[in-house]
């Protein structure tokens, strides 16, 4: 039997997906709800990361621990998170769980506790992930980039600021469950071992009632992307970059992720051979795609000395501007390969194949199926990618830097 990926709007707004996976005992739901950290509202830099945590702190009828017992002896596998945009919830069991799971999750969304006694650790666990960052040189030269790169709200972190998390009261953070966890553009997703009619009854059951809401737009600033050197007297230069791309649902999206895969796609690719194999410029080095619903970027790192830090940056923007100029057969078989290896490798997890709707239902409004992905897989050729890189060449390159020195970008 083929695919099988079932959608269901329920009147509220609440968007039901779900795929059926016959070879799997398993199942994973994952919720998205635009409640991100683009949301936060100034003073409240952080809220949605605070109220992440905050919503399985107690729900329902369960307190804290009682909660954590039952979602524990069902046996399932957890996350919750703030993304820019949207938060996610959600988690994998034994299919045979399923219903079961979605009540708690019913509760933890519609009927969290928000303990004021719980502010305060769930404060300090954050104030500590901020401050972690001053451990992580690489992290937060990443996190400096986004901030210089994106245009406000995008370009918030998840973290927030210190200040204003240990400002926030348990009233902000009820309000701010209020105002955005609402069912309007929101996204449930269901992938395993489900049967879809019962399945929808009881999300029908659980969320119907769901309350919607004035849930906003998120509405890029007018920006200007800006390069700027942090210094850090420390024995490492960070170096991260960023330069306009396609977002994935443009038709050149496959081709930016084969110019991806061909810089940066493991121990072959160019930039590790060119950059760090041949000349020892440096321990680490990569490019990766990142997309919004409005916008791609390739983003950038290296890490290396002081000493060699301008010529790794030269030697690593040379190799990307060199790109346009050819890419072999084998190289985009060799992309090919693991993009399909993903491919294949997310069709077998039904974690993956959740994140993977809901996320094609985010920026797409429609789920793909894997013959079309597999179909812009297979016709990638060397000229196809040289067409999107006439197209998108790199230009425009934001640089962020920590260490000792500034670097420059040559023309």
């Amino acid at each position: 039997m083929g695919q099988q990926v079932h959608q269901h709007t329920l009147p509220n707004g609440l968007v039901l997906l779900a795929e059926r996976m016959d070879h799997v005992r398993s199942v994973a739901v994952n919720f998205l709800i635009p409640a991100g950290s683009a949301f936060d509202p100034d003073g409240q830099f952080g809220i949605a990361t605070v109220l992440a945590e905050m919503l399985t702190r107690g729900a329902g009828d369960r307190d804290s621990r009682e909660l954590s017992l039952a979602l524990d002896n069902l046996g399932v596998d957890r996350s919750e998170s703030a993304g820019i945009v949207n938060m996610r919830l959600g988690g994998s069991a034994l299919a045979r769980n399923l219903l079961p799971l979605l009540d708690i999750y019913a509760d933890i969304i519609l009927k969290p506790r928000l303990p004021e006694e719980e502010l305060e650790p769930v404060q300090a666990l954050s104030i500590q992930d901020i401050e972690s960052l001053e451990d992580s040189p690489q992290g937060k030269v990443m996190v400096e980039l986004h901030r210089r790169y994106y245009p406000a709200p995008l370009n918030k972190d998840r973290r927030g600021r210190s200040e204003d998390i240990e400002g926030l009261t348990i009233d902000a953070v009820r309000a701010h469950y209020q105002k955005f966890v609402r069912p309007n553009k929101a996204i449930i997703a269901v992938a395993g071992n489900i049967e879809w009619e019962a399945l929808k009854a009881r999300i029908e059951k659980l969320f119907g009632g769901w309350e919607p809401g004035n849930v906003p737009d998120v509405v890029p600033q007018p920006h200007q992307p800006k390069s700027e050197h942090l210094f850090k007297d420390s024995a490492q230069t960070q170096i991260a970059f960023a330069y306009p791309s396609v977002p994935i649902g443009h038709s050149d999206y496959f081709a930016a992720r084969a110019a991806e895969g061909v810089l940066s796609g493991g121990m072959s690719a160019r930039l590790f051979t060119e950059v760090r194999e041949k000349r020892g410029l440096c321990y680490s080095v990569g490019v990766r795609h990142e997309s919004f619903r409005d916008r791609g970027s390739m983003i950038g790192y290296a890490g290396t000395g002081p000493d060699r830090a301008q010529e790794t940056l030269d030697v690593t923007l040379s190799e990307l501007r060199k790109l346009k100029a050819g890419v072999t057969d084998d190289e985009i078989d060799r992309v090919k390969a693991g993009l399909k290896s993903s491919l294949i490798m997310a069709e077998e997890s039904t974690g993956a194949r959740a994140s993977s709707i809901a996320g094609d239902w985010y920026f797409l409004g429609r789920v793909r199926s894997f013959d079309e992905i597999q179909g812009a897989i297979d016709a990638l050729t060397p000229a196809a990618v040289m067409a999107h890189l006439e197209r998108h060449p790199v230009r425009d390159v934001a640089l962020v830097t920590l260490g000792k020195n500034p670097l420059t970008i040559s023309a």
